[in-house]
């Protein structure tokens, strides 16, 4: 006989030292992340909030939020960051859950999440038409930045090292990646 799926209630219960996600009825725990994750993760929204969210140095158009929790069916998600254009999300909803996709999710991986973000994340991501996709990786700094076309994600550039660069669909704002990974 098959394994209970897992439910909401199990996220609800799991201790305040883990992450959990709901995908394909499987809970996955995932520990807290290490500092060099939170850097970049913390730096790369500020920036992006700034131009985009609040519009003050930069286009606006955009609600970026933090650790959002997009419900896909039974699948829950939380990525770091995820980007609505505000011509589909004018203001962001008074619950917790968004039901909504996004039309943009940055991930920044972890030894630990890698292979989930990767795996089963992307594919769900490319399902439920996430437009675009960053995978960020302090360690390696690495930005991976993919856009879906069809059903599947084509990836359009890795940026490495510590350049500045433009990603795709914040072209507008230079982003240095020396900063991102908490080098300066």
């Amino acid at each position: 006989m098959g394994k209970k799926p897992a439910t909401y209630a199990d996220l609800e219960a799991l201790p305040e030292n883990v992450m959990g996600e709901l995908i394909n009825g499987e809970l996955h725990v995932s520990p807290r992340p290490a500092t060099p994750h939170t850097v970049a993760a913390s730096r790369v929204g500020a920036k992006l909030v700034v131009a985009f969210d609040e519009g003050s140095r930069g286009p606006g158009g955009w609600i970026i939020l933090f650790k959002p929790e997009p419900h896909f069916g039974e699948d829950v998600l939380v990525s770091e960051l995820a980007g609505w254009r505000r011509e589909r999300l004018s203001r962001p909803p008074r619950t917790a859950a968004l039901t909504l996709a996004p039309d943009w999710v940055c991930e920044v991986l972890s030894p630990s999440t890698s292979a989930l973000d990767r795996g089963l994340k992307l594919p769900l991501y490319a399902r439920q038409g996430v437009r675009h996709v960053w995978l960020m990786d302090p360690e390696a700094r690495t930005l991976e930045v993919f856009r879906l076309e069809g059903t599947r994600y084509v990836l359009l550039v890795t940026h490495t090292g510590l350049a500045r660069v433009r990603a795709e669909p914040f072209e507008a704002l230079e982003l240095d990646l020396a900063y991102l990974w908490g080098e300066r």
